[in-house]
């Protein structure tokens, strides 16, 4: 294999000659083995040669299964970057983040062909640099999904920090949680496979079942978890009602994505009593970024810190006026990983996002990304995140981070999921909409979470519209709420009394 492919697909089809009957991934009780995968590897590279030109971007729009993992590896051997598409994505959003990345070939089942019409065998490489491995996507939370290059060279770096960071080898139990186009599968499936350990798919099908989640982790007695707080969530609650005892094989649980609440971590902390718990910090187009490492001899923090810069990390914060910050201070993190992408596919948002320092008389300036999240540095240097800048909205012409109203409401101990947006009034121009997921047998109603909200929060950042809800709020792709959905909720009944004796 040759040096502009990279060393993850070469590692992990290695493992066919070293362990070919050893499990490499599980799938809905079913092991696929390494030689197995190996063997579907092969077969989906005679399907590609001939179809799809050297170079060019595959889309790969199959449904996570042991086979599409073998059509990823197909292709991350073969030199075609391969695009990751949410299979949530509306047929509009599909259409711009495929053109977005240049691609023109697709693999659905057993077809693999032209997405676009009249697209032959002389058409052009896309519009990904070349070295491109994965093509990953963003979440679409906040508009139209990107189209995110990772070069090879930033997924093999991130596999060997990740296997050594949360010691995974041969043999070693990985529940995937999150979907194919997640950058979290960098660490859950191409870590773990790379390094010859066994991979536990779940099925998207389940995703929202505990007791089934739960389930996996005790049959395949799962080391290493990680997953978007919503998990651990679901998993906590299963089994509080389910018993079964502690996770005790669970050796390291990661948590990512977004705000993990008070209550989810201490329901973390008890299940899983001899696991190490991290919080993750990362963007797609970065990669992790920062680890903090929650310490069980002192009290759950109710808002873990970012942690520590990963190996090669640098971090920087920068204020509204475009000032460097240094000391104490608030502003936009910029990151700069050995991770990150090259950028995205059109030069315009790149160069919005992307910053290069002037080349300091060593070859050249650091490349910066603008993550767009607001953060805090403390006297102690400790970061902390504070919310999104694109989630500060303009209420009354005070400025509100609905991020952090979400926060206040997951403090509170009957709300499991909070999600705030803004709707558009004839008269204030917006008001705050918050929809708060109550937990099974809770009584509070919109006014008690309005009082909770006024205690802690500033007159002018308390919803108008607080909506209790029962059902689990609407997700994307990747697992974080869809602020755009949920308007379209509906209010919460309460419980019904208990029967009482005449």
């Amino acid at each position: 294999m040759t040096e502009p492919y990279g060393e993850l697909a070469e590692a992990v089809l290695r493992w066919a000659g070293k362990t070919p009957d050893a499990p490499a991934l599980w799938w809905s009780g079913t092991a696929t083995t390494y030689r197995e995968l190996a063997d579907e590897t092969a077969a989906v590279r005679a399907r590609l040669a001939g179809r799809v030109p050297a170079g060019a971007a595959l889309a790969v729009l199959d449904a996570k299964a042991p086979r599409t993992v073998a059509t990823v590896l197909a292709c991350l051997a073969t030199g075609r970057p391969v695009l990751l598409p949410s299979p949530t994505l509306p047929p509009g959003h599909l259409a711009a983040v495929t053109t977005e990345a240049g691609c023109r070939y697709a693999v659905a089942g057993d077809d693999i062909g032209p997405l676009v019409p009249g697209a032959g065998s002389d058409a052009r490489p896309g519009a990904v640099p070349p070295g491109t491995g994965f093509v990953l996507t963003t979440s679409g939370s906040t508009g139209t999904p990107k189209a995110v290059p990772l070069p090879h060279r930033g997924a093999d770096a991130f596999t060997r920090w990740a296997a050594d960071a949360f010691g995974i080898t041969e043999g070693t139990p990985v529940l995937n949680y999150a979907p194919l186009n997640f950058d979290l599968c960098l660490l859950d499936i191409w870590t773990t496979l790379a390094h010859g350990g066994q991979v536990v798919l779940v099925d998207p099908a389940v995703a929202a079942a505990g007791h089934r989640l739960l389930a996996l982790l005790r049959t395949h007695r799962v080391e290493v978890v990680q997953a978007v707080p919503l998990f651990y969530t679901l998993v906590s609650a299963a089994a509080r009602t389910g018993g079964g005892g502690p996770l005790d094989s669970v050796r390291h649980a990661i948590f990512t994505g977004d705000v993990m609440p008070e209550q989810t971590l201490a329901g973390l902390a008890a299940l899983a009593p001899r696991a190490r718990l991290h919080n993750v910090y990362g963007c797609t187009e970065t990669n992790d970024s920062f680890r903090h490492e929650v310490d069980r001899d002192r009290p759950l923090p109710a808002t873990a810190p970012l942690g520590r810069p990963l190996p090669g990390v640098r971090a920087r914060l920068r204020d509204a006026r475009g000032r460097l910050v240094t000391g104490a201070g608030r502003g936009e993190l910029e990151v700069s990983t050995p991770f990150q992408s090259t950028g995205y596919p059109d030069p315009l948002r790149t160069a919005e996002k992307f910053v290069t320092d002037p080349a300091d008389g060593t070859g050249g300036g650091t490349r910066w990304f603008r993550t767009g999240d607001l953060a805090e540095a403390g006297a102690d240097g400790v970061l902390r995140l504070v919310g999104r800048l694109d989630h500060q909205v303009k209420i009354r012409g005070v400025a509100v981070n609905t991020a952090e109203v979400e926060q206040v409401l997951l403090d509170h101990p009957e709300v499991t999921e909070a999600g705030v947006t803004t709707l558009p009034d004839p008269v204030e121009g917006r008001r705050l909409l918050a929809v708060a997921r109550l937990t099974d047998g809770s009584t509070a109603t919109s006014l008690d979470l309005k009082r909770h909200c006024a205690a802690r929060l500033p007159r002018g950042s308390v919803p108008a519209a607080l909506v209790p809800v029962r059902e689990a709020l609407p997700r994307t792709g990747t697992g974080k709420v869809d602020r755009r959905a949920l308007a379209g909720l509906r209010p919460a009944t309460p419980p019904a009394p208990a029967a009482t004796g005449s």
